[in-house]
């Protein structure tokens, strides 16, 4: 994963890389070498629970699962506290341990604690600090993996050009995290290196590069001895990525070093329109759930099938949840998203860790902060959920009510009924259900509407045999306006009406057909990049970055799109800096 802030709740790969950004930081905190502390502080180490390591690692592995990230922590610079979760506790892994996770993967960014120069000395309190977060995870019985985790794309990815000099150091900071961790039990894994990049290499380039390092890696740890000799290693793929070269490459790799302590890893954050909200990826819909379905299919083909076990290091999506900034992904299409995750993972025998920077534990107060979203993901790694083609009904304000369906996806379970709370509905009076349809009558949502003002008026809950329940929002809801408006590149927001409406996606094009925007494959924009909803100013805001991007003097037509199906027409025209927008 790459830096994923407060604020900035964004990653590495695809569209829309904060590149340009996380270099000019590397510029200002990189560390330009000298000489490390001589004496780092000491902690006691705490007792440690007896874990039994199965020898087989397809068993070992199955015994991380489910597994936890403990991101934006030590992989942060220029210190563990610079991106906003503070000093970590015995107190988190106490939590994550309660909670039912039995691993903890521990990202550790390097470069700001060690000498750029040989022999690339790290930081003895630096090191000693890693040593007790990994201790107190340890002692909570929980399996740890220890990586290189930004170091890949700060310095390793200048093995193109600099290429002794960056393996020399790649293989002394494994020599020294070996060194330091040759006694620890085998509920500790290395993992080489993570998402690796090659700056401005071909794809054979990047194998090439990648097999040294992994093989340099596997080389260095086997032979410091003591605990390292058996311990566990996770390989992995350029950008950690699951294109079929890559994952036969890594099959091949991993097959060569004739090893068998040696696990496959890759990470996965759904099809990109839908983990982003652009280029209408706006429903977890049958092409997200295929992407999701073949990849993990192959997953299992290329490793698990084959006796090498799979650990899925990150998983999550790109920007969802973020409490910083408007929702980018439907609640409902997330929540299905990570039920679905859970079941394919228990399907195909992949072992998961949950990519946490600061999203869903906070780490101040150690609670979750969405219960009910964490809630989904902790039953998905046991049993399956309902759910259905979305979690609201609309009700339009202006028109008669009328009797409103959704589909059910039942997920092997069962359908029992609707609540209201501790109410139970009454089927045949309040709602009907034939084979998949669920239809609520006319008369029921009259009732839970109650005095239609816009937004949600009620929620039930549709309850299964099995797993959660599935809430439903009644909203009444009308067709949102939007009027004319002025401003600048600067600052340009859209005056909106929305009457119980939520902004899925914008469409952008001029009169040729052209796309507008900053995303130029797709009409439809990135949600939260070109366009953004201010929801309690009444307005939608157009970013400086779809502003600047417009061609000067030349109309372009915005389509708003809202969940309930509902659209809004606008036209936005830049002159120099000055913009101004007309509703069509």
């Amino acid at each position: 994963m790459k830096d994923v802030r407060h604020g900035a709740l964004r990653r590495g790969g695809g569209p829309g890389r904060l590149a340009a950004l996380l270099l000019a930081l590397v510029a200002v905190v990189g560390l330009t070498g000298g000489a490390a502390p001589a004496a780092p502080p000491t902690h006691r180490e705490p007792s440690r629970p007896v874990v039994r390591v199965p020898d087989d690692p397809m068993d070992a592995v199955a015994r991380m699962q489910p597994g936890w990230n403990l991101g934006n922590t030590l992989d942060a610079f220029p210190d563990e506290s610079s991106w906003g979760n503070g000093q970590t506790t015995k107190a988190t892994f106490d939590k994550i341990a309660a909670q039912g996770f039995r691993s903890v993967r521990m990202p550790v960014t390097w470069a700001d604690h060690q000498s750029t120069t040989a022999p690339y000395t790290v930081d003895p309190a630096f090191m000693a600090r890693v040593e007790q977060l990994v201790d107190w995870a340890l002692a909570d019985g929980l399996y740890v993996v220890l990586n290189v985790h930004h170091d890949s794309w700060r310095w390793v990815e200048k093995i193109t050009s600099d290429h002794d000099r960056v393996l020399a150091r790649f293989e002394s900071t494994w020599s020294q995290i070996s060194a330091a961790f040759r006694d620890a039990p085998r509920t500790l894994v290395f993992e080489g290196i993570n998402e690796p990049r090659f700056a401005d290499a071909t794809d054979a380039r990047k194998i090439s590069y990648l097999n040294e390092l992994q093989t340099a890696f596997h080389s260095v740890v086997r032979s410091s001895g003591g605990g390292n000799a058996r311990r566990m290693l996770s390989l992995t793929t350029p950008d950690g990525g699951g294109g079929p070269v890559h994952l036969a490459n890594l099959y091949a790799s991993i097959t060569g070093l004739k090893d068998r302590q040696l696990i496959a890893q890759v990470h996965f954050y759904s099809w990109y329109p839908f983990s982003v909200n652009v280029a209408g990826g706006i429903l977890y819909d049958a092409v997200a759930q295929k992407h999701l379905d073949d990849h993990f299919a192959t997953l299992h083909r290329t490793f698990v099938a084959r006796g090498i076990p799979l650990y899925l290091g990150e998983y999550g999506l790109l920007a969802y949840p973020d409490h910083f900034h408007p929702a980018r992904v439907e609640r409902g299409e997330a929540l299905k998203y990570f039920e679905h995750v859970g079941h394919r993972a228990r399907t195909y025998g992949i072992t998961t860790a949950l990519w946490d920077p600061f999203a869903y534990l906070d780490r101040d107060t150690l609670q979750w902060r969405d219960p009910a979203l964490f809630a989904v993901i902790k039953s998905s790694w046991t049993t399956r959920s309902g759910t259905a083609s979305f979690d609201k009904v609309f009700v339009p304000k202006s028109a008669p009510v009328t009797a409103a369906s959704l589909t059910l996806h039942l997920n092997g379970t069962f359908f029992r009924g609707l609540w209201q709370g501790g109410t139970r509905l009454m089927a045949g009076r309040d709602y009907t259900v034939s084979g998949d349809r669920l239809t609520l009558t006319a008369k029921a949502l009259t009732r839970l509407a109650g005095d239609r003002a816009y937004g949600v008026n009620a929620t039930l809950q549709a309850r299964f045999t099995s797993g959660l329940p599935w809430n439903i929002d009644i909203v009444t809801n009308d067709v949102p306006t939007v009027s004319d408006a002025t401003g600048t590149t600067g600052a340009f927001a859209v005056p909106t009406r929305y009457r119980g409406n939520d902004l899925a996606t914008m469409h952008a094009t001029y009169a040729d057909g052209g796309t507008a925007g900053p995303t130029d494959w797709t009409p439809f924009q990135e949600f939260n990049k070109a366009f953004s909803p201010d929801y309690p100013n009444g307005a939608i805001t157009l970013t400086p970055e779809f502003l600047t991007s417009l061609r000067d003097g030349e109309p372009a037509t915005l389509v708003f799109h809202f969940y309930s199906g509902a659209t809004a027409t606008y036209r936005v025209t830049r002159s120099g800096s000055a913009v101004t927008g007309t509703a069509a």
